[in-house]
This record gives structure tokens, C-alpha cells and sequence, in this order.
């Protein structure tokens, strides 16, 4: 007898090829395809008449790794039919960590991002880490290990060159977590200490990944040269010389720029017919966030949380910082974006009545005389625990990028403050519902292989993004009428509707549109 047979459905298997009739049936967390008009008896049977049964989705850049931890029913993700994340991304890995104190430092340096949720953090490396992610979630994770990890174990926080012997040591601590079920290297090049690192350090640390057969996944250096084409040029230099697969993450065309995406295309093309071997991940959403602290110079970085909190509060650092964005001529285009730029996870009592406002009217509430007091006076009373949501990519741009065949979906969604961008709630079924439903702007079955084999096939996951016989059971049964994605800007924390049941590892986690509180996820090991 099977666990559980879904029958009446429309099975997209993955490929991209069209639908078809079958049941799919689940015993001891796998899937077997099941054809003909008798079949098995199972425990519990699904009518799926009118809805669409395929892979669970993977997304390809999730801020998850923390507050999973803490909410492990996961509802934004579950909701949007999501059974596997990436995590560790944008360099920001919580593991491999030797040293504790380090790791609790590095969750403040990123608590604007992934929070500071009570945990225990009782973990060291690869392995522990994703011994503590099996049957705590909802979903799976898959973990990149993140070159700001490595830095700090082998040269410390301070923005310095790495010598020979302590790129040694990264290479070897890199290597040792990729023997430990890590499925790739890692990047955020405007984040500190991993964005101290030299495109000559990370083609080395490119070359041991290579050596594993995993791919380098970046979020690239923004701010360097035309800050359009040459992040990207960067990217491509260092897996050419480290011999690497190379995923660009959270790849668009930003609105500050213009309308037009057809550059960087065009640059992406080039590099292709030169044998890059290359691929993507983008969110359907005109809405970026962070950290806010990312906005600062990286001078005022160095060192760790520490040091950084005492140069936000010191008044000679931010008279050096006021005079630096002068002397660029920048003070106005910063001020400005700041106009646009609402925060969020403001715990003190004092700051919590600003919640989701901008930075702009915060300081005018707050009677300051200079917007970048405010700023950084923020920082320091939420011990750089601040999030940010701002304009990101050209709205016009987004089915270009959904679309393009190299390109598969990464929400790049964040999990605290009231008001996350809405990429968080919405990405996958904004895209069922409307640029493949509504617009036709790409096909269904090309839609579901973006969200499961191609992303499978990206990372290495041998028996998951496919149904087909003994792959794991990890299946997103949906309406193609009904799905639509809720969330917006103004009202973000709104569930996705449409996805009816997910399963993850042949458990039930979404039971006619509802959580079963269950928690089969597991922290996956490259390979095993």
C-alpha cells in the first residue's frame, strides 16, 4: 500500500515538456508515476482534478538560514509551493565558524539582514549546521559556504590582502566544507570583511570549488567602475581564471539606471559564446532590501560590529563620512535615496513608533538638522539590527529576466521588520499568476522547469526538481486558475493563494491550503 496517490492531475514533471495524465503516487518519501486505470491502494488518495501537480520549487537565494530556525512552519515559502532554499548566500554563510564568539560577532554585523533570532547557536562547521536544519523546518536547505566565513577563520575582519599561507588555510577550510554536503562558494561583494577579498583571492578560492564541481554564486561588487557592466565583468574574470561555474544572483537591470536591460544581455551573450559556463537567478519585484548598513563606506567597516559601532558614534568618523560624500559630489544623490529608502526591525521602545518609515521623515520626527545623523545614530541604537527596502530592479525588466533561458528564480527574500519587500510572499506565484497566466509571457511548463530541475540541475540535487520514478517527493500541487500572489509594498506580509498541497520529503506540509505543522525539512549534503 503507498502512502499517498494524487490522482486527476496534470503532471509537469520538470523537463519543460508538456503536461500529462497520471497519478503520482508517494511510498517512504519518494515518488513513483503511475499510469493506467488500476491502481495501487494508498492511505490517503488526493483528487487533483483540475490542478496542476509538479516538483517542489527551489529557491536559489533565500535569507532563511536564521529565523527558519525560530519559525519553522515557514508560511511565506510554504505558501508559494517552495520545498528547498539556498541559504549562506550574498557571502554571508553562518558556518563554517570555529571560533563562537566570531559566529555571534557575525550575526550582529548581519542582523539587518537575517536578524539575531535566539537559537543557541551551538554549531562549528558545515556539518553541525545542517545537522541542527534535519526536522527543524518545513522545507529543505541547501547551504553555500560564504568567503566572509572563510576570511574571518583565516584573516580576521580587517580589510588587508590575504598572504599565501592564510589563502591556504581558506582553501583547505573550503574544502573541508564541501566535503561536508556544502553546495558552492559564496560572495557579497559589498559586504564586509568578505568584500575585502581581491579578484585574485577569489579566483583562488574559485579553484578549489571547482575542484569539488561547484558552482560560484555572487552577488557581484556594485560599486565598482561604470557600476553597470563592470560588477558583472569582475564576476566573469574570476571564474575564468579559477576554471568555476559561475550563478550571477539576484541579477537585473537596477531603475537607477534606466529602462533598458539590453546591455547587460548583451554582455551575458558574449561571455557565453566565449564558453562561459553561466546562469541566473532573479525576483519578479521592483522592490530590493538589505542591510542598511550597507550604504556606509566600507572604511567604516573594518574591524568587526565592534569597531563599527564606535565609528558610527564617533562625531570625527561621521564628519569624515559627511566630507567624503562631498568631496564625490554624492551628498545629494545620497540624501535623495534616502527619501525612498524605508527601514524596518526597529526593536528599541524609543525607535519602534518609526517601524517602516523612511529614513527622511525619521529624521524630520526626530527634529535632526543632517539626514546621515539619523542614519547613522539608527545603527547604532538598533545595534545594526536595521533593514532596508528600496527601488531595485526597472519594473519593465522583470519578465525579460524571468524569461531568459538562462535564468531561474531566486526570491532573495528576508524574513524580518513589518513591511520585507514583497518578493518574500509573492515571487513564485506572481509569476504563475501573472506573467505566465495573465500576460503569457513565458510557458507554463518552461515556468515550473525555472522553479525545479533547472535549479536541481544548477546545484547538483541528483533526486530532487523532477517526478519521476524514486526521485524524493517533494511536490507542489496548484491551480493555474487561481494562483496569484497577494503581497505588495504597501501590505507585503500577505500569503500567496493557489498552491493547495505541498509535499516535502513525502510529508504533507501544506494540507488543502493550510499547514499541517509538520517539519520533514532537512539540511541537504551535496552528494549524498
Amino acid at each position: 500500500m503507498l502512502d499517498v496517490i494524487i490522482t486527476g492531475g496534470t503532471v509537469l514533471d520538470g523537463t519543460g515538456n508538456p503536461g500529462f495524465r497520471a497519478a503520482v503516487g508517494v511510498q517512504d518519501g519518494r515518488v513513483q508515476l503511475l499510469r493506467g486505470r488500476d491502481l495501487p491502494l494508498a492511505t490517503r488518495t488526493i483528487d487533483a482534478q483540475g490542478l496542476v501537480v509538479a516538483p517542489g520549487f527551489i529557491d536559489m537565494h533565500s535569507h532563511s538560514g536564521l529565523m527558519i530556525l525560530a519559525d519553522p512552519a515557514h508560511l511565506p515559502k510554504v505558501t508559494q509551493g517552495v520545498t528547498t532554499e539556498v541559504v549562506g548566500v550574498d557571502g554571508n554563510s553562518y558556518a563554517p565558524f570555529p571560533s563562537r564568539e566570531d559566529l555571534l560577532d557575525f550575526v550582529t554585523m548581519n542582523a539587518g539582514l537575517d536578524g539575531r533570532p535566539d537559537v543557541g547557536y551551538d554549531w562549528d562547521s558545515v556539518s553541525s549546521l545542517l545537522t541542527r536544519f534535519d526536522g527543524a523546518a518545513s522545507v529543505n536547505l541547501a547551504l553555500l559556504v560564504g568567503n566572509s566565513a572563510l576570511r574571518i577563520a583565516a584573516v580576521g575582519w580587517d580589510d588587508e590582502p590575504a598572504s599565501a599561507a592564510q589563502l591556504a588555510s581558506m582553501r583547505a577550510i573550503l574544502r573541508e566544507a564541501l566535503e561536508e554536503g556544502a553546495f558552492g562558494l559564496s560572495t557579497g561583494l559589498d559586504y564586509p570583511p568578505g568584500s575585502y577579498a581581491s579578484t585574485e583571492e577569489l579566483a583562488e578560492l574559485c579553484r578549489e570549488a571547482a575542484r569539488a564541481g561547484v558552482i560560484y554564486h555572487t552577488h557581484v561588487r556594485y560599486g565598482l567602475g561604470d557600476k553597470v557592466l563592470d560588477p558583472f565583468r569582475e564576476a566573469f574574470s574570476i571564474t575564468r581564471l579559477g576554471e568555476c561555474p559561475l550563478h550571477l544572483t539576484h541579477f537585473y537591470y537596477k531603475a537607477a539606471y534606466g529602462t533598458g536591460s539590453g546591455p547587460l544581455f548583451d554582455l551575458l551573450e558574449k561571455e557565453v559564446r566565449g564558453g562561459a559556463d553561466v546562469t541566473f537567478d532573479a525576483y519578479p519585484y521592483p522592490w530590493s532590501s538589505t542591510r542598511l548598513s550597507i550604504f556606509l563606506p566600507q572604511w567604516i567597516q573594518r574591524g568587526g560590529p565592534q569597531q563599527l559601532l564606535r565609528r558610527l558614534a564617533d562625531p570625527a568618523c561621521r564628519d569624515r563620512f559627511k566630507e567624503e560624500l562631498e568631496q564625490t559630489d554624492l551628498t545629494g544623490e545620497w540624501r535623495g535615496f534616502l527619501r525612498s529608502v524605508r527601514v524596518g526591525n526597529l526593536r528599541t521602545a524609543a525607535n519602534r513608533r518609526w517601524e517602516s518609515a523612511l529614513v527622511t521623515d525619521i529624521a524630520r520626527d526626530r527634529g535632526s538638522k543632517d539626514v546621515v545623523d539619523t542614519f547613522c545614530d539608527l545603527l547604532v541604537e538598533e545595534e545594526l539590527g536595521v533593514i532596508e527596502v528600496h527601488p531595485g530592479p526597472t519594473e519593465a525588466t522583470l519578465p525579460a529576466f524571468v524569461r531568459h533561458p538562462l535564468g531561474m528564480v531566486g526570491t532573495d527574500s528576508t524574513f524580518i521588520g513589518d513591511k520585507p519587500s514583497p518578493r518574500t510572499y509573492g515571487s513564485f506565484p506572481r509569476i504563475l499568476g501573472e506573467f505566465v497566466r495573465e500576460e503569457a509571457l513565458l510557458s507554463l511548463p518552461e515556468a515550473v522547469r525555472k522553479f525545479t530541475s533547472f535549479p536541481a540541475q544548477r546545484l547538483g540535487l541528483r533526486d530532487r526538481g523532477m517526478l519521476r520514478d524514486g526521485a524524493m517527493a517533494d511536490i507542489t500541487v496548484f491551480s493555474p486558475e487561481r494562483v496569484r500572489a497577494v503581497a505588495t509594498y504597501d501590505e507585503p506580509r500577505q500569503l500567496s493563494t493557489g498552491i493547495e498541497y505541498v509535499l516535502v520529503n513525502g510529508e504533507f506540509v501544506l494540507d488543502r491550503g493550510r499547514h499541517t505543522g509538520a517539519r520533514p525539512g532537512r539540511g541537504l549534503r551535496r552528494g549524498r
